[in-house]
């Protein structure tokens, strides 16, 4: 089987690897990919946001399969394009992609089907805003409605600042805030059926201890000692199928990674929102254990057999994934300092390039995510700030606390304190790895 995956982050290195390891995958394309996809397999060029030349580079590469990486091009119709042409695809038509690029569509489909979530108001006056604020109180919840380049969504204490914010919006949610831990929790559907990873968590604030601003994502772990038993079975029955199932019954399937991210609050498991790809960083130590071969189930989701798939299978070790961040991210990155140590073992590249010498040098926010493997979580934090420390990016940084707290609990206990996973509400991307 040959696969064309799209997209030129973390994500796309890491599903790029994935694929190279299913013996079932014969060839691996990534277009426009980056320097660490150009190790797998081929680089094309490549518009990710014109459908016409997505169809077209599938067909003149016969490929097999297309995996479409990030939100942009499947808000904008590219999966729709590619599979006009005849080629299956594993990504959401743009209406189906409409989970993620309408959180008040979101909201609409997830309560036509039952799923619990934050309340929340569409606001389209600023009346509307004012008077969502003062209902829900602080800490305010502040969401522009559509994509917005890791600059949509804002958590504050400050009433004038979530005014501010709600002012560059031309369409906001207001929602109430959610207490409780985060976690992401991936599932494969075909449409009609799914197939659900292991949780993850993610940490979304740049600094250690959950402060500054939201980002992509700093880093993430998986399996979680603290999550309560049967989590993935309830999230499947009470989220991810219902919202396939509507979305079915609206004639619009979603085929491809659904991701709910998850409060797990005081009242109950809680949808914070719906991402309509793979998650990144959460996908490079998910990758890094799953055992099952990627390609296959993919291709099942793609042509509507995921029924015939047996569940995920999964290593029994953990992962631990940290984001080495250029100086200045997330407000202003700076670019073009060279690199060394990228070609270590489990290192995930995100925004890199070559410079004219050949260089590699950093080319966006999220330069790297580096993994790390162990029997326990503790074991694989160890390994990943190990190699973290072989890897030279001048002025870049990354947090020290990932999955800090959480490697030194026991199986089933819940830690209260922050650093396990404070619920900021799941941000935008920021254009490096989670575009």
């Amino acid at each position: 089987m040959k696969v064309l995956v799209i997209g030129s982050g973390g994500r796309e290195h890491a599903l790029a690897w994935a694929l190279g390891k299913d013996p079932q995958v014969s060839e691996v394309h990534t277009a426009p990919g980056n320097p660490g996809t150009a190790v797998i397999g081929s680089n094309h060029r490549l518009d990710i946001m014109d459908g016409a030349a997505a169809a077209a580079l599938a067909t003149q590469l016969g490929v097999d399969l297309v995996v479409v990486g990030p939100e942009a091009p499947l808000v904008a119709g590219v999966a729709d394009a590619v599979r006009a042409a005849g080629v299956p695809v594993f990504g959401p038509s743009a209406a189906a992609a409409e989970l993620e690029g309408s959180k008040a569509f979101a909201k609409m489909i997830m309560e036509a089907a039952g799923v619990p979530t934050a309340a929340a108001r569409l606001c389209l006056s600023m009346d509307e805003v004012v008077a969502a604020l003062d209902e829900f109180g602080a800490p305010y919840v502040v969401k522009d409605d559509g994509l917005a380049a890791g600059k949509g969504v804002i958590v504050t204490d400050s009433r004038d600042a979530a005014i501010a914010h709600a002012a560059s919006c031309s369409k906001v949610v207001i929602e109430e805030y959610l207490d409780g831990p985060e976690v992401s929790l991936f599932a494969l559907s075909d449409g009609e059926h799914v197939l659900a990873f292991e949780p993850a968590q993610d940490f979304k604030r740049v600094g250690d201890g959950d402060t500054g601003p939201n980002t992509g994502g700093m880093g993430a772990y998986t399996p979680l000692p603290w999550a309560p038993e049967g989590l993935t079975e309830q999230v499947v029955a009470t989220v991810i199928q219902p919202t396939i199932d509507e979305m079915r019954r609206r004639g619009t399937p979603f085929v491809g990674l659904l991701y709910a991210g998850l409060a797990l609050t005081s009242r109950g498991v809680r949808v914070v929102e719906f991402n309509a790809r793979f998650g990144d960083p959460e996908t490079q130590p998910l990758l890094t254990r799953l055992q099952t071969p990627l390609g296959g189930v993919l291709y099942a989701a793609a042509t509507g057999t995921l029924d015939q798939q047996p569940p995920l299978a999964w290593g029994s070790g953990a992962a631990v994934g940290v984001v080495i961040a250029a100086e200045g991210y997330p407000a202003s990155p700076r670019r073009g300092d060279v690199i060394s140590g990228a070609d270590l073992e489990g290192v995930f590249h995100a925004g890199t390039a070559l410079n004219d010498e050949g260089r590699l040098v950093s080319a966006g926010g999220r330069v790297l995510t580096v993994v790390g493997t162990g029997t326990t979580l503790a074991e694989a934090r160890a390994a990943a700030y190990a190699t973290v420390a072989q890897v030279d990016l001048p002025g870049g940084f990354h947090r020290t606390d990932i999955a800090a707290a959480a490697s030194s609990l026991h199986p089933g206990e819940v830690a209260t304190s922050a650093p396990v996973a404070t619920c900021s509400t799941c941000s935008e991307e920021d254009g490096e790895g989670r575009e």
